[in-house]
């Protein structure tokens, strides 16, 4: 079971590793190419509207001939765009390879999480997905870091070939792996495709995932802002910049970890509100124009990381528990609206905005806000599955 879960980790970090580990390089190709930071982050934003879309192919794809398939397909088409990347002579052909890179990416990720759910039961399956949690924080803690020292030491193209050789070794894993799914469909592909709207006619499964979709907001505006605010506007270098992203990227690892231990006295729900509040906290504070830079946001932010990561594998676990099938219908429109809605905030952040430490507070207010308030009405009108209430 070891080996699986590091698989899966492997596979649910694709986004972060895809992300993360170019970030320091943005700065560089504004100026190399002599393009403006909207269109460069357009290599960010695009990956993830492509992410998303493919996301809702994988699913019922997925439901229909089992897991290894499409896995086997999209990673394939991810290591292809990655040398495509690393070859890439203009902001167009990057753009275009970010594109097909999304598209295959979105296969790890989907599969992951429906994996889990075949393989995994109740309890058990949350303890995986903290487990999940834990390992794939390494990814946003060491990608700037290690890409960053690509770029000193070699060249931003290094990023990417990095990126070819961690999808090799996840089809690698693949390939070993058996089929999860014991049962596929076999109803017609648009038969299967249909599961999207069963799945709406779930109300407790469509508002939460929608509802924990938009906790992302703050975090993909991070992302995407990042490198321009600490190196651009603050001036710091990209190593510096990695060891800044890192140290926010810790609260990934330290969350999980400390939600293990409190969900052992404490029942989900009021964990979970806790939770969402020290979000709207944690923005909050990057209002606050006496906190001095870089101090303004590298505290905020790690506060609202912890506090995201703190909710999320009890989230993503509370929201699969609403289906018994469809499951990697479900567990891809999951995923979809976490990054749809994280790659219109990646948009907002990229514009021209005076201050964007502001910016980033006020998109967190506004997600938290309306997560909160969504969190107690759903709470309020229905009655939701919760085997992970006991702690597991």
């Amino acid at each position: 079971m070891k080996k699986l879960i590091v698989l899966l980790a492997l596979l649910a970090a694709f986004p972060p590793l895809s992300t993360d580990m170019y970030l320091a390089s943005i700065p560089l190709l504004v100026t190399r190419w002599h393009e403006s930071l909207a269109t460069v982050n357009l290599t960010l934003v695009c990956f993830f509207v492509s992410y998303c879309v493919f996301l809702l192919f994988y699913g019922p794809v997925s439901d229909r001939f089992g897991r290894r398939p499409p896995l086997i397909a999209g990673i394939g088409l991810y290591v292809a765009a990655c040398v495509l990347c690393a070859a890439a002579g203009n902001i167009t052909i990057m753009i275009a390879a970010r594109v097909v890179q999304g598209a295959g990416a979105a296969a790890a990720s989907a599969m992951a999480f429906a994996i889990c759910k075949d393989r995994f039961e109740g309890h058990l399956r949350q303890r995986i997905f903290v487990q999940l949690g834990i390992i794939v924080s390494a990814a946003p803690m060491a990608a700037p870091i290690i890409g960053s020292w690509a770029i000193k030491l070699c060249s931003w193209r290094l990023v990417f070939v990095i990126q070819a050789l961690l999808g090799c070794i996840a089809l690698l894993g693949v390939l070993r792996m058996s089929e999860s799914l014991s049962q596929p469909s076999k109803a017609g592909f648009f038969e299967v495709a249909g599961s999207y709207l069963r799945l709406f006619r779930n109300p407790p499964y469509i508002l939460l995932a929608v509802t924990f979709a938009v906790t992302g907001v703050p975090l993909f505006a991070f992302i995407a802002g990042s490198s321009d605010i600490y190196i651009t506007r603050l001036g710091y270098n990209e190593q510096q910049f990695g060891y800044f992203f890192g140290l926010n990227a810790a609260a990934f690892l330290v969350a999980p970890i400390v939600f293990t231990r409190v969900i052992r006295r404490f029942p989900l729900i009021p964990l979970l509100t806790l939770a969402f509040a020290g979000m709207l906290g944690a923005a909050g504070l990057m209002l606050c124009p006496w906190i001095p830079a870089p101090w303004r946001i590298a505290v905020p932010m790690w506060l609202l990381t912890f506090s995201f990561s703190f909710s999320r594998p009890p989230s993503n676990n509370l929201i699969l528990e609403q289906v018994d099938s469809d499951i990697g219908a479900a567990s891809s429109f999951m995923v979809f609206g976490y990054f749809i809605t994280g790659a219109f905030a990646m948009w907002v952040i990229s514009l021209q905005w005076e201050d964007k430490i502001t910016v980033l507070g006020w998109l967190g207010v506004f997600a938290s806000g309306i997560t909160i308030l969504a969190w107690l009405l759903i709470n309020r009108f229905f009655v939701l599955r919760q085997s992970v209430r006991q702690g597991g």
